[in-house]
């Protein structure tokens, strides 16, 4: 029997160089809404949330690390890692948000949003370089991509 007690996903974390202007590409271009807009002891505490969601994306400073390939030293080189994951936002019509998003200056990474076995997939990307994986899933299946 398991006993724990966790109940949601509250937060998820995305690197930006500037709160702002990730604000504005999050709510004025993609649609979502503003939960929480703290100056916080730590820095600004500023989240994001498609609407009516529980999960809250937390617009987070973090100039070095914001979108881009993770470096580590090792010696006296650098090795560059792999990008960081996508955040995957669902719509119940791609099409109709890709022309949307589109029209409002969201850069993507094809021309059109492409078929795959699970659905209709497109990937964006935010003034920092973080990479969104749009994606509407076919009629009762399982997004496994």
């Amino acid at each position: 029997m398991d006993d724990t007690m966790l109940t949601n996903v509250m937060y998820t974390t995305l690197y930006v160089t500037d709160q702002d202007r990730a604000l504005r590409f999050y709510t004025e271009q993609l649609g979502l809404e503003k939960r929480i807009d703290f100056p916080g002891p730590q820095g600004r505490f500023l989240t994001v949330a498609t609407p009516g969601s529980p999960l809250e994306i937390v617009l987070w400073p973090h100039a070095p690390a914001a979108g881009q390939p993770a470096e580590r030293e090792t010696g006296a080189e650098r090795e560059t890692g792999a990008v960081p994951g996508p955040l995957f936002l669902e719509s119940d019509d791609l099409r109709k948000d890709f022309e949307l998003f589109r029209g409002r200056g969201v850069t993507f990474d094809q021309p059109e949003p492409e078929e795959y076995p699970f659905g209709i997939r497109i990937e964006a990307v935010d003034p920092d370089g973080n990479r969104i994986s749009l994606r509407q899933r076919n009629q009762g299946g399982r997004d496994e991509n």
